[in-house]
């Protein structure tokens, strides 16, 4: 067998159901719609998850988690090895530079710059974000790194609350010690 003699299966290509083509053609008028009836209009049918009056699977499940995708940060990833190719010795990498050579396209919310890749020349990197692994090597490249978004500081742990002085309590007088009654015999 060779790739001239290969066919497809008998029975396995149709030739395209033409519709419309006249009442003789078998599909014609009504194009094996039938009459009237939501199936026959366009667009028409129930949605996909209906389940013909059953409780459908995504009411009968209980609702679960918590999702905080629309929260989430898109960075567009850089790196250093790309710009190694791309960038003169001393340039100013930015978001701005990235996007005018075509290495950033889209919308995102920031730079991340990697470490994946060799690292000779001297960059000044205007990043939002860069691994640990791509300012080992910028730095040791003699190259600077100016984040925009300063990384988040911890948070600060409330004083400690000192105890309010306590008033000295009133003096009590001692009690007073009963008498011994002589005995007199």
């Amino acid at each position: 067998m060779r790739l001239h003699n290969i066919k497809p299966r008998p029975g396995a290509k149709h030739r395209r159901k033409r519709l419309g083509c006249g009442e003789s053609s078998g599909l014609g008028k009504t194009c094996g719609r039938g009459h009237k009836g939501q199936k026959s209009r366009s667009g028409g049918g129930p949605r996909s998850t209906f389940e013909g009056g059953q409780m459908p699977l995504y009411r009968r499940l209980p609702k679960r988690g918590f999702n905080n995708a629309r929260f989430k940060k898109y960075y567009a990833v850089i790196n250093v090895g790309t710009l190694e190719e791309i960038f003169d010795d001393g340039a100013t990498v930015n978001e701005e530079a990235l996007r005018d050579i075509g290495l950033v396209k889209g919308n995102y919310d920031g730079v991340k710059i990697l470490g994946a890749g060799e690292l000779k020349k001297k960059f000044t990197i205007e990043a939002d974000r860069v691994s640990g692994s791509a300012k080992e090597k910028i730095e040791n490249a003699g190259g600077k790194i100016t984040a925009i978004i300063p990384e988040e500081p911890a948070p600060e742990e409330p004083a400690p609350e000192e105890p309010a002085p306590e008033e000295p309590a009133p003096e009590e007088p001692a009690p007073e010690e009963p008498e011994e009654k002589e005995k007199s015999d």
